[in-house]
């Protein structure tokens, strides 16, 4: 584990106001660079960057990108001018090598929701964009924000809560959004030093402390119970546990699922547990009732399964990310043996990956949906997730006759396709397709199609299917019977929106 002191926050709002006067934000990088350089630090490419900022050295913003993003040497001169350097150089955020200065820690721009400049505070090297990428083989490297971070606070629900806990914090993304609803945040992880770096994340970034707990799971908060649970945990699904940052340390997918089982007696009613994850494919088994075997009781649940990797492409993917694709061949490919090995021995085919949310309910019946969805969303989803979990309470607490007297319209930026050969007088089907949100497409039948375009939250379902029936020549009574299936799948999938009526 790496044993290198981090910094105080001491000076940390120092620090942040001259970052700050600098323009040493999310929208500054953006301006300095251009948007080719800043695309290729998403993508771990730092010429373009390095180019841009060259000849620049004595700029503070140009100093600020080399020095703590780029993490080059910079003359001691142009870091004065850039920053309080003695107070940065005492709390350890910045070492003196004769003229010149060097980071000892990655700092990354972060715009938040709102428009907030924040940071988040890395090992050297292992922020997305940073110097070296991720790629690391130290065992305790905290990596800074990335993908997979990214895409948990766009999914999170934002509603304002009195608690939260950010299990396994790392580099504390997650607790930081959490700040800004949370009257209370508490933090945790295994790993030591990754609470240190929260500490500095949250402080310069200029949020409100955390409470910081070590340990793993659920052990460190005792019998505490929370609104909001959310973690990116280390769910990498390898023969070892290699590196802590994303090795759990059990087998197969048993951290995902201990995670998930022992949310539901964490959470306050209402309350909701979000997760990204991975699990197995195993031979034998589908890996829906897998997942559903998850979900505490008590709980309804919506798991979305985003990407599938066989055994091989998802071995090669973490050998890469620890680097081993660069050491001996022969060590390279023993380890690749191993993780085929742990494979063949759990009968895996393939690695799911994707979210998994919770929400505590009093409900006889939960509701749990596991589907999967690989095409492009549009985040932030947090909104979408509400959205969810409301649509299964309504549809949850109407039967079929209550559809057919309810009211709906069709939600906005939902375009109709007509699918089949060209010149066919009819098509072969019809696709409602959303432009928000999970952005879904749903095949319908030419009465699902003309029952969607007339809803607009005027008639009742049951008169504008009597009315289809009337201009297609079919039985009502048949089409009421066979209808409210499909009401309730475009109602669950978001095409269609419930209208509250006077005295409902």
């Amino acid at each position: 584990m790496s044993t290198t002191s981090l910094p105080t926050p001491d000076h940390a709002a120092e620090l942040r106001s001259a970052m700050l006067a600098a323009g040493f934000t999310a929208d500054g990088l953006l301006d300095l660079l251009g948007a080719p350089a800043y695309a290729a630090l998403a993508r771990s490419e730092t010429v373009p960057a390095l180019r841009a900022t060259r000849g620049g050295g004595e700029g503070p913003l140009a100093t600020l990108v080399r020095l703590f993003l780029l993490q080059q040497p910079v003359p001691y001169v142009h870091a004065a001018s850039a920053m309080p350097v003695e107070a940065a150089l005492a709390d350890g955020w910045l070492r003196r090598e004769g003229d010149e200065v060097h980071a000892t820690v990655d700092v990354r721009p972060y715009g938040g929701p709102d428009g907030e400049d924040w940071f988040i505070v890395s090992d050297l090297g292992c922020a997305v964009g940073g110097a070296g990428g991720i790629g690391s083989r130290e065992e305790g490297v905290v990596l800074g924000v990335g993908g997979a971070s990214t895409t948990l606070a766009g999914i999170t629900v934002r509603t304002p809560v009195g608690s939260a806990l950010d299990l396994g914090t790392g580099s504390g993304i997650q607790a930081l959004h959490a700040t800004r609803h949370a009257t209370r945040v508490t933090a945790t992880d295994v790993n030591p030093r990754a609470l240190g770096f929260t500490r500095l994340t949250l402080a310069l970034s200029g949020a409100p402390e955390a409470e910081l707990l070590t340990g793993s799971l659920y052990e460190p908060v005792g019998e505490a119970t929370y609104d909001l649970i959310v973690s990116n945990p280390p769910f990498v699904i390898s023969p070892s546990a290699r590196l802590t940052y994303r090795d759990g340390g059990m087998g197969g997918d048993d951290l995902c699922r201990t995670l998930v089982q022992e949310a539901g007696e964490r959470l306050n009613p209402g309350g909701y547990a979000q997760f990204l994850g991975n699990w197995q494919h195993v031979e034998g088994e589908d890996w829906h009732d897998r997942l559903r075997s998850w979900v505490p009781r008590g709980c309804d649940a919506w798991i979305v399964q985003r990407d599938v990797q066989d055994v091989t492409q998802y071995a090669e993917l973490w050998l890469r990310d620890a680097g081993d694709h660069r050491t001996d061949p022969a060590e390279y490919a023993r380890r690749y043996e191993d993780w085929l090995d742990e494979f063949e021995a759990r009968k895996t085919r393939s690695v799911g990956f994707g979210w998994i949310t919770l929400r505590r309910t009093d409900a006889a019946e939960p509701s749990i949906v596991v589907e999967e969805w690989p095409h492009t969303v549009e985040q932030p989803l947090g909104e979408a997730v509400l959205a969810h979990f409301a649509r299964q309470d309504y549809l949850r607490e109407h039967d079929d006759a209550a559809l057919l007297e309810a009211h709906f319209t069709l939600v906005e930026e939902v375009v109709q396709e007509q699918v089949g050969p060209p010149g066919a007088e009819d098509p072969e089907h019809v696709v409602l397709r959303q432009n928000r949100g999970m952005r879904r497409a749903t095949k319908v039948d030419t009465v699902g199609a003309g029952f969607a375009g007339v809803c607009d939250g005027s008639l009742s379902a049951g008169r504008i299917l009597d009315a289809i029936a009337q201009l297609m020549q079919e039985d009502p009574v048949v089409l009421r019977d066979r209808t409210p299936e499909a009401i309730r799948l475009l109602v669950e999938q978001g095409f269609l929106e419930p209208v509250a009526r006077p005295g409902q």
